[in-house]
């Protein structure tokens, strides 16, 4: 009797066993397989999300190559520069086919990628249409087109939208990242788990033990190298990135060297023509009539804008290039500096300039310089008849988007100007009245804004017309405010 219940217990012991076994096998085998499974599909998305931006990539750099090369022949009109854009516009409708496949994991980002490639689409068609009409020597319709800011604007709001949907899926792959490590971490406890209590339970269960460590090496020699390959990848398309970026260094030098060559030999003949000009008008005025003196000055005249043309051409093409370091910069000093340099303009027209007070920012000293002279020169030459300028430099911080600037308003009681030409004022070339009214190249404020762009701001107008405009500049913040009381500067 007791060898019969000893059996029975011995029996119900090895039943108990058998079944704790029996579930420890169905639970660690469960486990394991979600384990792989979570791996996998983790894997699966840290592929996907890799591609995404990696295609995202390669279609920023094609628009970029397709608009220097565009930008190069409209400059130079040399055939070469439609290389590198033709090679782009060719490899982009590839691209665009492999980028409009793309399926994201994240919410939204697909609707996202189908808009962003909306806004390739009339970015490449704008490019297409300026390089037609400049190879159909038609340079004027192909400079308005390119001065319209169309261009512009897309490339601005394509790299808005592209930055916003590369963080968003870096953001995503991070959290894969996460999720990949903590998987892991949970993928070895469970097999140490398993090791033990198959070799406490069942010798047998040893042999499935090892099967499991080897198939969990297997995995983790997979998983390393699968992350061997993307930070393969991502050398790869660093060094092709870093490579980019020299070429087009290398071409925005010799686009440098080409305007200065180019503005060279165009200021040596109109040098011999202004000479010759002052020539004729010393030696030989006594034997020209009235309209042959005034043919003289037409000359010189002509030859002048031209030369002045030129210069504020090659002084526009080298404000990013030839910019000096920046540096604090006291501005209170520099500005006064400024209105000192055109101390008799002011004495002539009457000028009232009002200071407030002004920080120290880190800046181009020359350019912000060369800044408040274009917009307070502007001020005094832009004046009402029988009116004396009133321009007042005011000062004040705001904050956008967490950010703070620095916010300079230069606004005088001038002649002003619609408002529907806020815009328009900045582009080269650009002029709203005739020259024989006032003087200039209309480039000045199209340079102001190029200095404003360098350091990281924004320059705009607001006018009303005759009763004045109203310039400002933003520049972001990174110095600590000074006094703010304020000063006047009279003629």
């Amino acid at each position: 009797m007791k060898i019969k219940t000893l059996f029975d217990n011995t029996l119900f012991n090895w039943a108990l066993i058998s079944s704790i076994v029996v579930m420890m096998i169905i639970t660690n085998g469960y486990l394991a397989i979600k384990t792989i499974e979570d791996l996998s599909n983790t894997q699966s998305s840290l592929y996907n999300t890799g591609d995404i931006i990696g295609e995202i990539d390669n279609l920023h750099s094609l628009v970029l190559m397709a608009e220097t090369g565009q930008r190069g022949y409209l400059l130079t009109e040399i055939p070469e520069y439609l290389t590198p854009y033709e090679d782009a516009l060719n490899s982009l409708n590839e691209q665009l086919t492999n980028t409009r496949e793309l399926r994201s994991e994240v919410p939204g980002q697909t609707e996202r990628i189908a808009a962003l490639l909306i806004l390739v689409e009339q970015k490449t068609d704008e490019l297409i249409k300026t390089v037609e009409l400049a190879l159909a020597d038609k340079e004027k319709r192909a400079l308005k087109q390119v001065m319209t800011g169309t261009g512009r604007d897309l490339y601005k709001e394509f790299r808005a939208d592209l930055e916003y949907i590369k963080i968003r899926e870096i953001n995503y792959r991070n959290t894969l990242f996460a999720i990949l490590s903590t998987i892991e971490r949970e993928a070895k406890v469970t097999f140490a788990i398993s090791g033990i209590t198959s070799t406490l339970l069942l010798l047998g269960l040893a042999f499935f033990a090892r099967l499991s460590s080897k198939s969990e090496l297997k995995y983790r020699l997979q998983l390393e190298q699968q992350n061997e390959d993307l930070a393969h990848k991502v050398a790869v398309r660093t060094k092709d990135l870093t490579l980019y970026s020299e070429e087009l260094s290398r071409s925005n030098r010799e686009l440098e060297d080409f305007a200065f060559v180019a503005s060279h030999d165009l200021q040596e003949p109109l040098r011999k023509i202004r000479a010759f000009g002052d020539r004729l008008q010393t030696n030989y005025a006594k034997l020209l009539d009235e309209k042959g003196a005034d043919y003289i000055d037409r000359m010189k005249n002509a030859a002048e804008r031209m030369s002045n043309l030129i210069n504020d051409l090659l002084e526009f093409s080298r404000i990013s290039t030839r910019g000096k370091p920046f540096k604090n910069v006291p501005l209170q000093q520099l500005i006064k500096n400024t209105i000192g340099d055109i101390e008799i303009s002011i004495e002539e027209s009457g000028a009232t300039i009002t200071l407030d007070k002004m920080p120290e920012i880190n800046a181009d000293a020359s350019q912000m310089h060369h800044l408040f002279l274009n917009l307070i020169s502007n001020a005094i030459k832009f004046r009402k008849n029988d009116v004396k300028p009133v321009i007042k430099i005011q000062y004040s911080q705001e904050t956008t988007n967490q950010e703070q600037w620095h916010v300079i308003t230069v606004k005088d009681n001038g002649i002003g100007f619609e408002q529907e030409f806020s815009d328009k004022i900045f582009v080269p070339f650009q002029r709203l009245h005739a020259r024989t009214e006032y003087k200039g190249t209309g480039i000045g404020l199209a340079i102001c804004r190029r200095i404003v762009e360098r350091h990281g701001g924004n320059i705009s107008a607001t006018s009303v017309l005759g009763e004045g405009t109203n310039f400002k500049i933003e520049i972001p913040f990174n110095n600590t405010l000074i006094d703010l009381s304020g000063e006047n500067i009279n003629a």
